[in-house]
């Protein structure tokens, strides 16, 4: 286990100092550190890949949102910033679990497609949709939120219920 988490900080080192987003605090060392950790913890504690992937999947959309907002405040323009950033944020995801050997376990896949994976994108279209309904709702009451914090509210509550259906179907 000490080596893959020495894989892992090394690979997220590397990318800071390739791609110097230790200045934007996209995707840090101890975020990727802390994912692979999470994978591991709750594999030891008995819950599935699925529910895991699920808020990786989030977390990935939130960082890249997150990343595509900081370019766009620098002005700096690229065309499809947020499609560019959530895929960037995946790619490094992707990358840090397979290298830490949480992806590529044989037996471990739901509908031929590896549980992590899989929940990573459910997780992804789930957040995905938790961020329209709060604009929708923002729309609907003249752009003010309807509760404090339902920019925060709605995706845990959308990767909640999902978990919790998930768990119901592995149960």
């Amino acid at each position: 286990m000490k080596k893959n988490n020495l894989k892992i900080f090394l690979f997220a080192l590397l990318t800071i100092l390739i791609f110097d987003l230790q200045k934007t605090f996209a995707v840090c060392p101890i975020c990727t550190v802390a994912i692979g950790a999470g994978v591991g913890f709750t594999r030891y504690i008995g819950i599935d890949d699925t529910i895991t992937g699920l808020w990786i999947g989030g977390f990935i959309v939130s960082s890249g949102l997150w990343l595509a907002s900081f370019l766009k405040n620098k002005k700096i323009k690229i065309p499809y910033i947020e499609i560019l950033s959530v895929i960037l944020m995946t790619a490094f995801t992707i990358i840090a679990l397979y290298l830490s050997k949480f992806i590529g376990v044989a037996h471990n896949k739901i509908f031929g497609v590896e549980k992590i994976v899989f929940g990573i994108a459910i997780g992804m279209i789930i957040f995905f949709f938790s961020t329209k309904t709060d604009a929708y709702l923002r729309q609907k009451n003249n752009g003010k939120v309807i509760i404090y914090y339902q920019k925060v509210i709605i995706p845990v509550l959308f990767l909640t219920l999902t978990s919790f259906l998930f768990y119901l179907i592995n149960w």
